[in-house]
């Protein structure tokens, strides 16, 4: 695939596109970010335009693709409540439309809604692969702990036809480099006659995300991601085919999902799961008022109680982004849910820590094999 140079992006407009939901989207609103130095308003002018501004016939929320060339792909992790070192994402946005997603804010440094904008305006990095390979051939370039997939799902639909996550999962196994990869789709079961042989070497482990067993709340949860039986078969086949599995219960919402965190754990047992965790409901930035928006839309008689247990968690704000404190909330509610998940897993014998991986396999091949002591492959002369 050739690379493009970046185009140009738009900034997007800040209205409802339709007083009800739209099929397949998780926010039909294409809110203003924080960024942005005007505010636009819809006018009527007497001649219906502001009417069929509103019909979803007229306004279709087609996916679009962009281009880019990354200048990296790697990305440090700077905060101690995540267990890994670094990231790649190949893509920003994620068409799943996941009204919860904690990424939707990353948007508004392109210039574009977190709303709308993060579900139907895809950014794909198309040079990921080409990247990370320069990356792991520097001499100064030492394998950390690393996690595809932690701001966009890697195998989002878009990943069926680009094929990106594939292409650097390859790069992973050319260098026997150990990653984990998180995802709601049944997408990562394509690419099983790669993961299969690095899990027999300890450089790959694999997280399903299951936020809940019922298919009418996961179409509206998250419009676009594959259905939560479809999930728990998609575990059961990596399991099967001994590539170490977890489960996300993520986020946990309560009085929407969270009455089902032991159920959710016993069926992803049941398929195979070595291992568990979950996280509170996060709401940064512009995720609080499109979450609020969805929960007006979806559960007006609910919508009260969840945020008023919300703030609770999170010291009576809507949300809080301190480090120790973010991805576990505090308080009595908070530590209810910890307890639950320790004696659920502890039932179920699901570990509550990630699986380990072997950084010590990384290896240079070819050229870099006789300087790195690496004796996996045939050299390759250097011309210098």
């Amino acid at each position: 695939m050739k690379s493009r140079p970046n185009p140009p992006i738009q900034a997007a407009q800040a209205l409802y596109i339709a007083a009800d939901t739209l099929k397949g989207r998780g926010s039909t609103w294409a809110m203003p970010h924080r960024f942005q130095g005007e505010q636009r308003e819809q006018f009527d002018d007497g001649w219906g335009s502001l009417a069929q501004s509103f019909d979803p016939e007229a306004l279709p929320p087609a996916t679009q693709i962009i281009e880019e060339c990354a200048q990296r792909i790697l990305s440090s992790n700077q905060s101690p409540d995540i267990p890994f070192d670094q990231s790649i994402n190949p893509y920003r946005g994620c068409e799943h439309g996941c009204i919860y997603c904690f990424a939707r804010p990353t948007h508004s440094y392109l210039n574009l809604s977190p709303g709308l904008d993060f579900e139907t305006r895809i950014i794909a990095k198309v040079n990921a692969a080409e990247r990370l390979r320069a990356t792991f051939a520097r001499p100064s370039y030492v394998p950390r702990l690393t996690c595809i997939g932690t701001a966009t799902d890697a195998y989002q639909p878009v990943e069926r036809t680009l094929g990106l996550t594939r292409a650097l999962i390859e790069v992973l196994q050319e260098y026997r480099h150990p990653f984990s990869v998180l995802t709601k789709s049944s997408g990562i079961e394509r690419d099983l006659d790669l993961l299969q042989p690095m899990a027999e070497q300890r450089l790959v482990s694999c997280y399903i995300s299951i936020t809940t067993l019922d298919p009418a709340l996961a179409r509206i949860l998250e419009p676009r991601a594959a259905s939560p039986q479809r999930r728990l078969r998609t575990l059961k086949t990596l399991a099967s085919a001994g590539v170490p599995v977890g489960v996300s219960v993520s986020p946990l919402i309560p009085f929407l999902n969270e009455p089902e965190l032991e159920r959710i754990l016993e069926a992803a047992a049941e398929a195979g799961a070595r291992s568990a965790f979950c996280i509170p409901l996060r709401l940064p930035w512009e995720v609080n008022p499109l979450f609020q928006d969805w929960l007006q839309r979806h559960v007006p008689e609910r919508a009260a109680r969840i945020m008023a247990r919300v703030r609770e968690m999170r010291g009576g704000k809507d949300n809080d982004a301190r480090f120790g404190s973010r991805m576990r909330g505090e308080g009595i509610w908070a530590e209810l849910l910890s307890q639950r998940l320790r004696k659920a897993c502890a039932r179920l014998g699901l570990a509550r820590e990630r699986q380990s991986l072997d950084l010590s396999l990384f290896c240079r091949p070819a050229g870099r094999a006789a300087a790195d002591g690496c004796k996996s492959g045939p050299e390759q002369g250097s011309l210098f």
